[in-house]
């Protein structure tokens, strides 16, 4: 407690420092309101209500009045305060509808939002920015009956809990029936005003608004027994949901979260990437997506997600693709570590279908057990991409989805769209690591057999595949003599013995990243030889120090940490961590054989970087040069990449910390 009063007495304290303070532990009640203000982004903000002239005259002014009344009455508050709170919180609901011209309605929830505001005792002027951070960063929009963000759930649920799921569909007990007030109100609705401030104090130091959804998870993940056990009729079942939080101890909180993290770190990425529009003002949101949550099947996954989950080492999320297109197409090309399914099989020969089933089953099995880079817990499905074909696809899947497979996605856009990704990533000929992601098969169908068994004589092959180049939208090389010249080939067919293709675990560290030549030179002006350059900063590991991780993100000087991989001339990846201090730039490479452990492999100081680039199709991958500038110029002593999850916030950070110290040179 005295180390988080200190730091927030001292000013000027982020959020980093007092998320590493406090490390999940409670939050003194004294602080609160400080800690709140930070998490919310609010300190210093001026007072918004200063320009309005405090008229009360809305239409619906009744409907709010009796709303905020109805709150003093719950809140142990002296008599003689309660009227100049009243015209405090009415004050911020009128002016909001006013500011945003929305209008005022009970159901909205507003109120149960302002609960916990409230109980911090805050001037007006904070009350109104912290309850507009809220609403802007942490309520996502459309939150009515039969909104996305409730569809949304639905899909969470179905790919953490399909038996779950599949049991609330049938009995049309819809997201929204229970749980609008847990997402428009972040609990504060059913949960007693300690509870609701425990997960406040969470949820808005994580300043991750998708995590919410993960705590809805929970909630009902911890329902299921009585839920699958309960005979009531819908009605009562809904209630019973509806104000199960209500349910919730002070001690509940910490498993609370601690699963929820957990249910976070096996769910896609894409989940928060491509529904990021939910959140936040920007009116962009309302456009850029158009897919219907409501129909999507399952959830999707993006290409650029599929290939790079399975090079990463650690507890994410691992992909098994399965490839559901005809066969012809597939031996045309197809991602080399997908298995094949044929979709068509399911209604032409059930039977053949089943047993296929069963190979899938088997091999997915083999080669997570195996470390295979093919293998993983997570099932998703590839289509061609094109409706009316993908149409036995969607089949194949609600029939995955009815035996209440858990992890099941599909690859979105299909086949097509990993073409055209490729193709936008610049993979260019074999040379460059990435070519390996497309294999095809020699000869045609009536020679597939043939093919397994005798172009691969000990049934596996190196599962690097055919390096049949896919420029943009290519069909990959078919004819045979190309491909038996090129090396053994990637071919994995449903028999009833799986063909076994497997990288070996050795060949897992420092993957090569998609086509590295081509992704980073932004203009060609810029094709001066980095070699030398990247070379320079290759020293060898035993002279380079060794850190703990942990210890070096805690110090007091680092302002931000930013988990990445960083991304070397030949294409290897390296998991590290950049951290940010006043002045300088770290970077930390992981050590794989010493877990908790890395070398400390680059230090830069802020002043000397000159460009921070990124690719517009690759947001993610980020270059930084470093060197001075002269009266001749720019020069260019070092340049590094990352792959940083999450760049945009990274790339700010680091600016803003930059011009921070140029200002502080100048002055």
């Amino acid at each position: 407690e005295k180390d988080l009063a200190d730091a927030l007495e001292e000013g000027g304290c982020d959020l980093e420092t007092v998320r590493n303070i406090i490390q999940g532990r409670q939050l003194p009640a004294d602080l609160r309101a400080k800690v709140w203000k930070i998490a919310l982004n609010v300190v210093g903000k001026g007072d918004s209500l200063a320009s309005w002239d405090g008229s009360l005259d809305l239409p619906e002014q009744s409907i709010i009045r009796k709303d905020c009344q109805e709150l003093i009455d719950q809140l142990s508050v002296p008599e003689e305060e309660k009227s100049v709170l009243l015209l405090d919180i009415e004050s911020v609901i009128t002016f909001y509808c006013k500011s945003r011209n929305v209008k005022y309605s009970s159901c909205l929830g507003w109120i149960h939002l302002l609960k916990p505001l409230v109980h911090l005792l805050l001037p007006r002027s904070d009350l109104y920015n912290c309850f507009y951070a809220i609403m802007n960063k942490f309520i996502p929009r459309d939150c009515f009956m039969k909104g996305r963000p409730f569809h949304l759930f639905r899909l969470l649920l179905q790919y953490h809990e399909p038996e779950l799921c599949s049991f609330l569909d049938t009995k049309k007990m819809t997201p929204d029936s229970y749980a609008l007030n847990w997402l428009g109100s972040l609990f504060s609705y059913y949960c007693s005003a300690e509870v609701t401030q425990a997960i406040w104090d969470g949820y808005l130091q994580q300043a991750d608004p998708f995590f919410i959804y993960f705590l809805m998870l929970i909630i009902l993940v911890n329902a299921k027994d009585v839920i699958l056990a309960q005979e009531s009729d819908k009605e009562e079942m809904i209630k019973f949901l509806e104000t199960s939080p209500a349910n919730l101890h002070l001690e509940d909180i910490e498993d609370l979260f601690s699963l929820a993290q957990y249910y976070c770190s096996k769910t896609p990425v894409s989940f928060r990437k491509d529904n990021h529009s939910l959140f936040g003002s920007s009116l962009l949101g309302l456009k850029d997506d158009d897919t219907d949550l409501s129909q999507a099947l399952c959830l999707a996954v993006s290409v650029s997600e599929i290939l790079q989950a399975n090079q990463q080492q650690g507890e994410g999320v691992r992909f098994f693709v399965v490839d559901c297109r005809p066969a012809e197409q597939y031996n045309a090309g197809h991602l080399s570590t997908a298995f094949h399914l044929d979709s068509d099989l399911m209604l032409q020969n059930p039977s053949e279908f089943a047993q296929s089933v069963k190979s899938l089953l088997e091999a997915q099995k083999q080669s997570i057990e195996s470390g295979s880079v093919a293998g993983g817990e997570h099932l998703c499905f590839m289509g061609s991409g094109r409706e009316e074909e993908d149409m036995y696809m969607n089949m194949v899947l609600a029939h995955f989805l009815q035996k209440n497979k858990e992890y099941v996605s599909i690859a979105k856009g299909g086949f097509m769209a990993l073409q055209q990704h490729l193709a936008d990533i610049n993979v260019e000929g074999p040379e460059n690591g990435y070519g390996h992601w497309i294999a095809s098969t020699s000869g045609s169908r009536s020679s597939i057999n043939s093919s397994a068994d005798g172009d691969s004589p000990n049934g596996s092959s190196d599962g690097k595949g055919v390096k049949s180049l896919v420029n943009k939208m290519t069909v990959a090389l078919k004819t045979k003599s190309v491909n038996v010249k090129e090396k053994v080939i990637s071919f994995i067919e449903n028999t009833s013995t799986p063909v076994d293709r497997h990288v070996s675990s050795s060949d897992r560290v420092g993957k090569p990243y998609r086509g590295v030549k081509p992704v980073f030179s932004i203009g060609d002006e810029e094709e001066y030889d980095t070699d030398e350059i990247d070379s320079s900063s290759m020293s060898d590991d035993d002279r380079k120090e060794v850190v703990n991780i942990q210890t070096w993100i805690n110090k007091p000087d680092v302002k931000y940490n930013f988990p990445c991989n960083e991304v070397k001339e030949n294409g290897h990846m390296f998991p590290s961590h950049l951290l940010v201090t006043a002045t300088h730039m770290y970077c930390l490479r992981e050590i794989p054989s010493r877990k908790g452990l890395a070398y400390i492999q680059s230090r830069q100081a802020l002043n000397s970087v000159v460009k921070i680039t990124s690719k517009k199709k690759h947001p993610e991958l980020i270059t930084f040069k470093y060197g001075n500038s002269n009266t001749s110029g720019i020069e260019i002593l070092a340049v590094e990449r990352y792959l940083i999850p999450n760049a945009g916030d990274a790339t700010k950070a680091i600016k803003q910390q930059i011009m921070k110290v140029l200002d502080a040179l100048e002055s």
